[in-house]
This record gives C-alpha cells, structure tokens and sequence, in this order.
C-alpha cells in the first residue's frame, strides 16, 4: 500500500491532516517520503482574475481578520474556507497576511490554528492554521505540523512554523523532503526511526563533497542530529569531531545562494565546542585544511557577524593560531607534495594561506580589502571582502552571493575614485543578478575623500550609509590591494598576467579578427589556464567563442605568459584553439567544423 501510485487512491478523509497520517502510517518503516505526498484531488480555485497580489492580500486580511475573535473556534474555521473562497484569494498570500496581521487574542488565534490543521480539509482552511501557528505554536503542535509538513504545497510553511518550535523536527523533514542524495538516506531514515548508533553511523558516511552537501544541506544536518550535543557528550570522538568541523565550514560557503552559518543557531556553541577540541583530531590535510577554512571565516566571513562576546572570536582564533603551528601540525604543511593533483593543490592553497587569518590589517584605516581563496574542497570560489570597522560588507549588506574575484573588481581597477564617480557591482546572487540580484555601489572622489554611496541591492531591511574614506590612505588601501598576489597560484598568475597583455597590447588578438580576450583557470582543474576568445565578423553576424586550454608544465608564470603572447601575436588561435561557445549552425556559416561529442 506504500507506491505512490496506491497511495494516491486512498479514499479522502474528513481533513488533510487524517490524510497526511494515513499516508504516513502506510509507509514501510516510516520513512520520510522524498519530495513529500501530493495533496488530494480537490476543485481547483483561482484568485480572482485581474486582481494583483496585493488585492488579494487586502481581500484575505478582510475575510480573516474578523474571525480571529471569534468564541466559537468551530464556527471560525467553517467561515475560514467559505470566506477565502469567496474572496477569491491566492491561497499563497494567506501566510504573508497572518504574518502582519495583530493578534489582539493569541490564546484564541492558537486555538483556531490548532482547529484549522487538525480538521481543515482545504489549502486555505489548513494553510491559515499553519500560518497561524508559525508565530503562535508551542510543543504539542509538533506532530501535527511535521505531519503536514509531508503535504507538497504545505512543506515549506510547516518547516518555517516548526523551525520556531522544534529545530531538530523541522531539519529532518527538510531534509526527508529536499534532499535526493542518495548517500544522505541512511542518515534521515536512522534519524526518523530514532536510531541513535543507524544516525551516528550515517552521520559519518556523509561525503563532505559540495557536490553532496552544500551550505544549506550542512546545516540541516547539523540541526537534525543535535551536532552541539554530539560534541558535548563525545567530547573524545574524533570522527564525531572532524565530522562536525567539516559540516561548520561548509556552512560558511557562499556557493549555491548564501552561507547558512548565520541561520545556525547553535553556530557560537559549536565553534566554540570544534576548536576547544580540535587538538584531539590527527594532524592531516584534511584537518588542517578544514580549521584553516573555519579560521578564514572568523577572520573576514560571515561567521564575523555572529552573536560573539566581547573578545570570543579573537580567542577563538588565537587557539587556532596556536594548534596550527605547534610542530605536529605545521609538519602538515612540510610533507611531501600528494600525488593527486587535487590533494597536491590542496595542500599548495594551505601553504599559501596557513598565515592570512593570523594577520591583522592595520586599524587605522576603516577600510580593508582581502582577496581570499576558500578550500580547494570547495572549489571555483575566489573572492574579493570588504571589512568596514572590522565587518564584512557583502556579508552583512548582501549575503546572496560572494564579492567578485579579484581580476573582476582589483585588477580592472574599478575601484579606482574618479571625480566624475562610477557604479561597481561588488557581489552578485550565486543564481546571477537577473533572479536574485546583486550588490552596487557608486565610488567617487569628493576632494580629499572617496565616497562609497549610492547603493543598490542590498538585502530587504538593509540601509547602508554613505562611506567616506581619506582620500590618500583610500587610495594606498586599493594599490596595497592591487598588487598583493600572495593569494595566487602559479595558473591564477599567468592568467592574469596573460589577461594584462591582451589588455594593453589589444592587436596581438585584433590582428585575427578576434575580441574579448582574456584568460583564467579551469574550474574543474585550477592548474591548468584556459585563454577564451571572441570571433564575430560582422556585427549581430554569426559568433563563435574559442578557449585555448594550458596545462601546467612546470614554466614561471611570467615565462609562460610572455611565450603564449607571443604565439597568439604571431599565429592565428583558430587554428589551434578550440570552439568553446555559439552554435553548430553558426560554425557551418563561418566555415568551421563544430566539435563533436
């Protein structure tokens, strides 16, 4: 009775909730269904046409409000369903209205919520009790809201009422209904059968890949197996101890949307409790890498802008500093180059960066910029951070997404103040500005300061102010800024430097009718540079882009980057670079094979 196909034809019962149970109890084991139950057959219902979401919002506040004081709560949840209907409302507006909505009797808005989820039988009915228990619900509504919770178009809401209730019950149903990694399915189904050894032992099978577990998933899984309590109460496991500061940095990463680090509530507990710890773990890469990672983030992340005490966080990486360079641990950094070229790279990044969160900035100046390179585990992310007055802008204004790469903001010398001022993107959503937006700022000099002003982008509620710097200390900062490359590996500088050449000198590409030459790193392996060129010969004609990949080959960066100028100066890249972009109908116009496989 547990296939989907079954389960859908289950007679309807009296309400959503006795159907979501019915549904829960046919499951084998009582394991959470991935992506959750659909709703009942039920007649569809429209918003009145023509009305914008704003009228329906007005129309809901309308119908709802007067029921709210209601005596006879049975009476006040049959009007619910009739009034809504009636009112031809979105049923996805109910929950931003109860949201503003006041509340002049909370233990009688509780009791119609607690009506509305236990008997509704439509969307509107349940969805308004879901809602009004996401800011009324106490511990006995628990099960009922976890229950609902498996009802696709109810999932969302009842993990955020849930979340305000009962963290770990919230967690593990995201996590049942959101996640599709197969490697996480031991973990969830020990968890909901509460199976404390099935949970420790799924808890460290999960691979720490961002392919498996991104910020996000990090933090639900921290929440779901109670991760503080873990470490309290086997302060001597160190798997259990890895685990955890392998799941506390990847919540720190801004790939996929946004670091999670700030949502985790128990985020200050669990930093303290890792690195109170950490000298209990084996000195290996992978430790290493991973304390060095968190000491990153207190140092210029996000994990700045947690709720610290006086003095905590600088305690915090004082004791970092310390364990990293005892002997046992800095003989990490001294062995011998891995042969995987992931491992290799690795390690390098860990050479290059075992002192940068040690090493303060100057205090003087309000402005700091810091190019930083995350974990190779985490791949691709290169980023530019502000620090203003010690706190990290993108982070704090932001959040969706991290401060573009250092080639995007420094090396193109758009932070540069001119008079005449120019807009810069600082960061943009990790979905690209045209879903989920970026982060703007206008930069220009005003006599003797530079004016960081007229922003654009920031996060709802967020009101940045206008920053003035000293104009000569602002402009040292951006040079300081520019010209450090200790950050780099040896591919990221001949990139740049390759980059620098196709800056300058134009005509060594524009020779071959070619445009927007630059180079960079391949994503999938950072030692190898690849040179992107653009071929379009006539103005909105056919284009073609072309990528010339460079393994490493042991060459100084500077040598390597003088030798590919000079070939691109002297033969044409078409013949040896490789079509990268554009379309096999425009290769065929332009008299190119289009490649295959």
């Amino acid at each position: 009775m547990s296939a989907p196909e079954e389960r859908t034809a289950l007679p309807r019962p009296a309400s959503l909730y006795a159907y979501a149970l019915r549904l829960q109890h046919a499951e084998p084991d009582g394991r959470l269904p991935m992506g959750g139950y659909s709703l009942p057959d039920a007649p569809e219902r429209r918003a009145r046409p023509g009305r914008d979401w704003r009228e329906s919002e007005e129309a809901a506040r309308k119908a709802l409000e007067p029921l709210l004081t209601e005596a006879d709560t049975a009476r006040a949840a049959e009007e619910v369903d009739r009034r809504l209907c009636e009112a031809g409302v979105n049923s996805r507006h109910i929950f931003s209205v109860v949201d503003k909505m006041t509340l002049p009797d909370e233990e009688q808005a509780r009791a119609l919520g607690r009506r509305l989820t236990r008997s509704g039988t439509t969307a509107y009915a349940v969805g308004t009790g879901i809602a009004l228990l996401t800011r009324l619900g106490e511990p006995e509504d628990v099960p009922c809201l976890r229950t609902l919770g498996l009802l696709r178009g109810f999932t969302r809401h009842a993990i955020r009422a849930l979340d305000a209730i009962d963290v770990p019950t919230a967690a593990l149903l995201w996590l049942g209904c959101y996640t599709r990694e197969s490697e996480l399915r031991p973990l969830i189904d020990a968890l909901t059968a509460r199976d404390d050894e099935g949970a420790r032992a799924g808890l460290l099978r999960v691979p720490m890949d961002p392919r498996t577990v991104d910020s996000a998933i990090a933090r639900r899984i921290a929440e779901s197996v109670l991760l503080s309590g873990l470490l309290r109460d086997e302060p001597a496991d160190e798997a259990i101890l890895a685990q955890g500061a392998r799941l506390l940095a990847r919540m720190t990463s801004p790939r996929h949307y946004e670091a999670e680090i700030r949502s985790y509530r128990d985020a200050v507990t669990v930093y303290a409790a890792v690195i109170a710890r950490a000298s209990r773990l084996t000195p290996s890469l992978d430790h290493y890498a991973t304390l060095l990672a968190l000491a990153l983030d207190l140092h210029s992340g996000p994990s700045v802008l947690l709720d610290w005490r006086p003095g905590q966080r600088e305690a915090l990486l004082d004791a970092l500093d310390s364990l990293l360079t005892t002997p046992d641990w800095a003989a990490v950094l001294d062995a011998r180059e891995p042969a995987d070229p992931a491992e290799r790279h690795r390690l390098r990044w860990a050479r290059r960066t075992a002192r940068q969160p040690f090493t303060a900035g100057p205090d003087a100046f309000p402005l700091r910029i810091e190019v930083v390179v995350r974990d190779p585990a985490d791949p691709d992310i290169v980023e530019t951070r502000f620090l203003v007055d010690g706190r990290p802008l993108v982070p704090e204004a932001f959040g969706r997404g991290p401060g573009h790469s250092p080639e995007h903001l420094l090396h193109s010398g758009s932070l540069r103040a001119t008079a005449d001022g120019q807009e810069v993107q600082l960061a943009e959503a990790y979905c690209t500005e045209g879903c989920c937006g970026a982060l703007f700022v206008t930069v220009r000099r005003d006599g003797h300061e530079v004016v960081w002003g007229g922003w654009r982008g920031t996060s709802k509620g967020v009101v940045l102010p206008e920053y003035r710097f000293d104009a000569a200390a602002y402009d040292a900062e951006i040079t300081r800024a520019e010209t450090d490359h200790s950050w780099a590996w040896p591919a990221r500088t001949t990139a740049r430097l390759i980059t620098k050449g196709l800056r300058e000198s134009p005509d060594v590409v524009g020779r071959w009718r070619l445009s927007r030459g630059r180079a960079g790193t391949d994503s999938s392996d950072p030692d190898t540079v690849v040179v992107w060129f653009f071929f379009q010969p006539e103005e909105d004609g056919p284009w073609l882009q072309f990528s010339w990949q460079l393994p490493d080959d042991g060459t100084p960066p500077e040598a390597r980057a003088a030798a590919v100028l000079r070939r691109l100066a002297e033969e044409d890249p078409k013949g040896y670079a490789k079509i990268s972009g554009g379309s096999r109908e425009y290769a065929e116009q332009l008299g190119f094979p289009w490649p295959e496989g």
